[in-house]
């Protein structure tokens, strides 16, 4: 593949050529058995995804591996937006072909919403996180009306998705990841207007909020009892010790 020294290069390759299917499933299933070893993922509701057609899938973003993971469990190639340092150098031929494109990020990247709107165009999958960025504090951030409006435009539903785990960064991979895809919200008789495309989020991200809240909680509750059985395993050995 030809160095990609140029932004405008990089958007070309994505809006025309799209993934490479060798590259990426040798990727993909190298990565899927290593983070099954590795991190112990789990993922339900991939049957929510669309098999074809344009869908945009909407996750929420703690970490880097977001990503990677969204991609490794579904069936069909998903296409995302990367920071546009990660283009400069030697590896962006090969980021651009496993479904990545740049964003500049701070700005309104124009380049960016042409391309994410090719790739919808031509019936491919496209996720785009809401927060705009990785929330490394607690909870979730605010979701943007930014994917609602791309998803308006090509007619793609959008489909919630909720990440957990890889918020507890254990070098170099997370650890007990667990992927939730929701119900896919139609946008069907909406127009691409802000008050459209905040509805439709509006309906798309309390699903994720719901979902990550009811495990982080679980989570909680989890630690409670392994810490009320500790004790009280304690409190027995004290008693047999007199």
């Amino acid at each position: 593949m030809a160095d990609v020294t140029t932004n405008e290069e990089a958007h070309r390759i994505a809006r025309e050529k799209g993934v490479s299917g060798p590259l990426y499933l040798i990727v993909k299933y190298t990565a899927a058995l290593i983070f099954r070893i590795v991190c112990g993922f789990t993922a339900t509701g991939t049957k929510n995804v669309p098999k074809k057609g344009p869908v945009v899938i909407v996750p929420n973003h703690k970490s880097f591996w977001d990503p990677f993971f969204v991609a490794i469990v579904l069936r069909r190639p998903v296409h995302f937006m990367g920071k546009a340092e990660h283009f400069d150098g030697p590896m962006a031929p090969i980021f651009l072909r496993l479904g990545a494109f740049p964003v500049r990020r701070g700005e309104s990247d124009a380049e960016a919403l042409e391309t994410a709107r090719a790739i919808l165009a031509r019936g491919d999958a496209l996720a785009l996180f809401p927060e705009g960025t990785r929330v490394r504090e607690e909870g979730l951030g605010t979701p943007k009306r930014g994917a609602a409006r791309l998803a308006i435009e090509a007619g793609a539903p959008l489909v919630p998705a909720t990440i957990t785990g890889t918020e507890k960064r254990r070098w170099p991979l997370p650890r007990k990841v667990r992927m939730v895809f929701g119900t896919p919200v139609s946008v069907e008789g909406l127009e691409a207007t802000p008050e459209d495309a905040a509805a439709a989020i509006g309906e798309a991200w309390p699903q994720v909020a719901e979902e990550y809240h009811r495990w982080q909680n679980r989570a909680g509750l989890v630690a409670a009892g392994a810490a009320a059985l500790g004790l009280g395993a304690w409190v027995v050995k004290k008693r047999l010790d007199r």
